[in-house]
Parts: structure tokens; C-alpha cells; sequence
């Protein structure tokens, strides 16, 4: 396993960005906002990375007096999405020194796994 994670899809901030932008349909900065959870400036900073690494689009326009800001996820970030989606699913097909998961009936998420 030579093939490393793309450092910029493994922030869970830019994760949850473009995790909310894979429908492909255009989002506001409010509708980003309120899917992710982020604060505005983590959200303006992190769709800014994004839009470098272009993974993101980002397009502003105006409506009546106001400046409306979509964002959408572009081709090139589908696919760094789905090989780092693919990077993980492998990571976990992995029986890393026997340790498995316990059916744990009380489990409330995932986080809760290992025993």
C-alpha cells in the first residue's frame, strides 16, 4: 500500500464540503453552510482550498442588489473523491493484526467499535 491519502480531501472540514456537494446541484454559501455546519470563515477558507486544488467551482452572481455565491463540485473533484472513497474502502477491507470489530449490542455509533 504505496498509494497515500489526498491531503486535501483527508481534512474533515473539506470532506464535509465536498461530501455535501456530490449530488452535483449548485449550493448557496447558506445551503453549504447549513449542510456542513461549519462557521463562515472555516467554510470561506476551506471552499477557497478547495476551489485551488480544483475540486471545487466557485461562482458568484448577482441577484437584484446582492451577490449570490454557489459552489459545485467539478469533474476533477468527483474523481479525487471517489479514489480517496475507494483509498478508504480498501484501508478498511484490511485485517490489520487480527483486530476486528465487536458486534457490541449497546453501540451507539461507530466510534464506539473496537472492544
Amino acid at each position: 500500500m504505496t498509494e497515500r491519502f489526498d491531503t486535501i480531501l483527508a481534512s474533515p472540514a473539506r470532506l464535509l464540503v465536498v461530501a455535501a456537494l456530490m449530488p452535483g446541484r449548485p449550493l448557496s454559501f447558506m445551503e453549504l453552510r447549513n449542510n456542513t455546519g461549519l462557521a463562515d470563515g472555516n467554510l470561506h477558507v476551506q471552499t477557497r482550498n478547495l476551489e485551488s486544488a480544483g475540486i471545487v467551482s466557485i461562482r458568484k452572481s448577482a441577484q437584484g442588489r446582492r451577490s449570490v455565491t454557489t459552489f459545485q463540485i467539478t469533474e476533477a473533484g468527483v474523481t479525487r473523491f471517489r479514489r480517496f472513497v475507494r483509498r478508504l474502502q480498501t484501508v478498511l477491507d484490511l485485517e490489520v493484526g487480527g483486530i476486528h470489530p465487536s458486534p457490541g449490542e449497546d453501540r451507539i455509533d461507530d466510534s464506539q467499535v473496537w472492544s
